[in-house]
């Protein structure tokens, strides 16, 4: 919270604008979303760009005992999106803005794991961490393809995008060896995050891309996905046990 509020005083005084504020927001807590959104319908008239950009790679659990990236990374953002909706549709032309990765082409989900463990992994080791982190990166890509279909139509349109390989404090959680010889690597070859902000920039403010909703971009620029993340059923049965799983 201390940072957050320190990046809004800086934001206010590069800007000029006094309208920034922080909300508090914990996604890995369904009760902290519903807060959140309880406290922002009754604050603000308006949302006309909602980006989901948190992201986890780490072990543990979530309040609601899911899986940590599957929790934070997909389930928290499809209830907040959910729940703010219908404020996005009276404020249209508005847009769902999602930040997916490339890794969703390795990602897979397995339903019975979902429903039995309440995560897409068996185990709490590194490999599985990351097999995590990419099949959550699928449920992204899912999510915003079976978002598009249900809002084709409206005036609120959505698009998921891989940002590149940027250098950021994701990773702080994971083991303090790997970090070790990561840190360097990363700051010699991943972007900065204002460099690896563009595609979700333009996925929130380009004009022209309202046909293209539902459709992934890269690099300012619309790229393929994998087959999986094209699975028109796989998206509405994600989309289906999401919303079991969000309100129960």
């Amino acid at each position: 919270m201390e940072k957050a509020e320190a990046a809004a005083f800086d934001i206010r005084g590069e800007s000029g604008n006094n309208q920034v504020v922080f909300m508090h927001l914990d996604l890995a807590s369904l009760k902290s979303v519903k807060t959140f959104a309880e406290t922002f319908l009754k604050s603000e008239p308006r949302l006309d760009i909602l980006v989901n950009n948190a992201g986890v790679l780490s072990p543990g659990r979530t309040d609601d005992d899911f899986g940590m990236a599957f929790g934070v990374n997909h389930l928290g953002h499809f209830l907040l999106t959910n729940l703010l909706l219908e404020r996005m549709q009276r404020s249209g032309p508005s847009r769902v803005v999602t930040v997916a990765s490339h890794l969703h082409c390795i990602g897979n989900i397995k339903f019975s794991l979902l429903t039995s463990k309440k995560d897409s992994v068996t185990g709490d080791y590194i490999w599985h961490n990351f097999q995590a982190y990419c099949n959550s990166k699928l449920c992204n890509m899912l999510f915003i393809r079976e978002l598009a279909n249900r809002l084709e139509g409206t005036c609120v349109t959505c698009y998921s995008l891989h940002p590149g390989v940027v250098y950021t404090e994701m990773g702080r959680n994971i083991n303090w060896w790997l970090q070790l010889f990561l840190i360097p690597f990363a700051k010699l070859f991943f972007m900065d995050p204002e460099r690896g902000s563009q595609t979700t920039l333009y996925c929130s403010l380009q004009e022209g891309i309202e046909p293209l909703s539902g459709r992934y971009f890269s690099n300012c620029a619309l790229q393929e996905v994998g087959s999986r993340a094209r699975d028109d059923t796989l998206a509405k049965k994600l989309w289906e046990l999401s919303e079991k799983f969000s309100s129960s």
